[in-house]
């Protein structure tokens, strides 16, 4: 239970981050309702592409495939053929239907049941539990979210980020493959998380970022789903052009760090985004996914903020 009085409240115990029950009890109950990032929408680009995907692996373990169909509608599904439960999508590509390769069962590209061989005459079928099942997916700003069994909806988890930074050009964000980057982590993926929460240890763990930021004016703002912390730039660093209606409009913004509950980072500097996606793997070990996405027409890139080395001095601490 979180204290709503900051002066009485304490840390998690120990045994939270140690205990494998706790880990696989949070599967469901936690991961399961949750948005989790995949992909970018530009792998969906054209219509009849495929792109699937294991949500999750190694806990929910969930095999899925992203679609779009001839209308350009996009579409998340089981990729579990509702005949033997063999995987139907195999790699990402074209396709103008979803073919099972053990006994020939189709689909549409929205998941419907087609046909199926040698089922002639057969009594009752097809019915709703011969297509395929059909999973939440959103598209935001070019990056693609899903959710098995949603808690809250898809808008109401991103709207402070949406309301924050509506005078942004975040529909120009593009992929920099070249800076993406997945970092093993020993540790909880909840721990990881603590860390990013506070930024108490940044005069102490991270010595380049301190430099780049007024550290006393560094600031926490709280939502229901997540929270921002608000970093404005020492003299002379980077920092956000902002328009007159911004919230933040006369402040010398170095970054926003908003968290998303419950392992979502979304890091925005005047270069673009820096998401970071925390997957858990094991209660010692995680995977943090870097994904970076540059704004249209913008000179800096991802180097001007350290990104590898304060994640690496993270990596030291936690």
């Amino acid at each position: 239970m979180v204290r709503r009085e900051i002066e009485k409240a304490c840390t998690l115990p120990a045994e939270f981050y140690r205990c494998p029950d706790t880990f696989q009890r949070l599967k469901e109950s936690l991961f399961a309702r949750s948005w989790h990032y995949v992909t970018e929408a530009e792998n969906l680009r054209e219509p009849g592409s495929v792109f699937p995907f294991t949500l999750l692996e190694g806990v929910l373990d969930e095999p899925l495939v992203l679609t779009r169909d001839r209308e350009g509608q996009l579409h998340c599904l089981s990729n579990v053929c509702t005949h033997r439960g063999k995987i139907i999508v195999e790699q990402a590509g074209r396709a103008r239907q979803l073919t099972c390769g053990y006994h020939g069962r189709c689909f549409h590209l929205d998941g419907r049941f087609k046909s199926m061989p040698c089922f002639n005459g057969v009594e009752n079928f097809p019915t709703e539990n011969d297509d395929l099942t059909r999973v939440e997916v959103r598209e935001w700003n070019g990056l693609l979210f899903v959710a098995l069994d949603p808690e809250i909806p898809f808008e109401t988890w991103m709207r402070p980020v949406d309301e924050r930074l509506a005078g942004l050009p975040l529909h120009t964000l593009r992929p920099l493959p070249e800076h993406h980057r997945d970092y093993p982590v020993r540790a909880h993926w909840a721990l990881y998380c603590d860390n990013y929460l506070e930024g108490f240890h940044i005069p102490f763990v991270h010595p380049a970022l301190n430099k780049a930021l007024d550290f006393p004016s560094y600031d926490y703002e709280l939502f229901e789903w997540g929270n921002l912390q608000l970093g404005i730039a020492a003299e002379g660093e980077p920092c956000f052009e902002l328009p007159p209606g911004s919230p933040d409009a006369g402040k010398q913004v170095f970054a926003y760090y908003f968290w998303l509950f419950p392992n979502l980072m979304l890091n925005f500097y005047p270069w673009g985004l820096s998401l970071n996606y925390v997957q858990p793997l094991a209660p010692d070990a995680t995977c943090v996914r870097f994904r970076s996405f540059g704004f249209e027409g913008v000179a800096l890139s991802p180097e001007t903020s350290n990104l590898h080395q304060t994640e690496l001095e993270d990596e030291a601490v936690v």
